[in-house]
């Protein structure tokens, strides 16, 4: 049987606030074209169910009940989401909580002044999963002045689907990446792993770690992108629940499993667990990698480990 010639195709689009390709392999540029456009539009889709910048999306139909007080019945993918957000609620000991995207109020960073604490602390009157009541489909907010956000899951879960949709399609060689969110569909052509850069906190310029995977996906939590410096302070946009403050051990962390979403909130959640993070990400068993304030590094991902990986991934 004559194997199938296959050429490499790449799609650039902009989506969830951040630059976004498709790469992959097909037999022709119709077939290419077809498949990254319909993996596009689903995640474009996913973007005007869920963002908060919209006033029309489903999430501010949410918000629009969370401001009162009152209950929704959600549809099957949104309850989706919700319970995977519980269950990382319950398994990061309420650190991961996507309620906590109201404290965003208080977090100005484009001003470069921190916020009153008096403000922070009316704000954490209203951050807690654990407040709401969730008997799928139902979705009720007893508190009114709270809000939720899926701003710590809807992208990963959008890369997730975007392969899905492409391997059922029957692509087997590609990767999806939306700003860094990265879900392998497959190896290259050839047979040849993806090579993956990851880059440095502090100068996004330089590529800290290249690694190679032929399966599975990768993301990414860090400072990076949002941050503000006072005093010599580096405060970044990734707020603790708890406290209502910036995650001050670690600068960035990068985590690769089997599904995206998993690698995000796994990264979010070692973040968020400061100085016991490095540890709890050992206990994941999953290949990681961190930066702490310190500009130390560690975790299976470094330079000297990650040769490991190859045959493995």
């Amino acid at each position: 049987m004559k194997a199938k010639c296959l050429s490499y195709y790449r799609y650039a689009f902009k989506a969830m606030g951040s630059p976004c390709d498709i790469q992959l392999y097909a037999e022709t540029h119709g077939k290419a074209k077809q498949v990254a456009d319909a993996a596009i539009a689903d995640v474009h889709r996913l973007e005007a169910l869920y963002s908060r910048y919209r006033s029309d999306s489903f999430l501010s139909a949410i918000n629009r009940v969370a401001a009162t007080g009152g209950r929704i019945t959600v549809d099957t993918e949104t309850a989706g989401l919700l319970s995977y957000a519980a269950t990382c609620h319950d398994q990061s000991d309420g650190l991961f909580d996507i309620t906590s995207g109201i404290l965003r109020r208080a977090w100005r960073f484009d001003l470069g002044k921190l916020p009153d604490q008096a403000q922070v602390q009316e704000l954490l009157d209203k951050v807690g999963w654990h407040k709401l009541r969730w008997t799928p489909p139902v979705l009720e907010f007893p508190n009114p002045g709270m809000e939720i956000d899926f701003g710590g899951v809807v992208k990963e879960y959008a890369v997730d689907r975007a392969a899905t949709l492409c391997r059922e399609a029957g692509i087997h060689h590609g990767v999806i990446n939306l700003g860094g969110d990265i879900k392998i569909i497959g190896p290259r052509a050839d047979g040849s792993p993806w090579r993956i850069g990851i880059r440095d906190p502090r100068c996004k310029e330089v590529v800290m770690q290249t690694i190679l995977l032929k399966d599975g996906a990768l993301a990414s939590s860090g400072d990076y992108e949002r941050c503000m410096i006072v005093d010599g302070v580096r405060y970044g946009h990734v707020l603790n629940p708890k406290t209502g403050w910036p995650a001050r051990r670690l600068v960035a962390v990068s985590v690769v499993a089997d599904f995206c979403v998993v690698a995000g909130s796994a990264s979010t959640i070692a973040m968020l667990k400061e100085d016991s993070g490095p540890a709890w990400l050992e206990s994941l068993r999953l290949p990681h990698l961190w930066v702490d304030v310190q500009n130390e590094t560690g975790g299976t991902l470094l330079p000297n480990k990650a040769e490991q990986l190859r045959n493995i991934l």
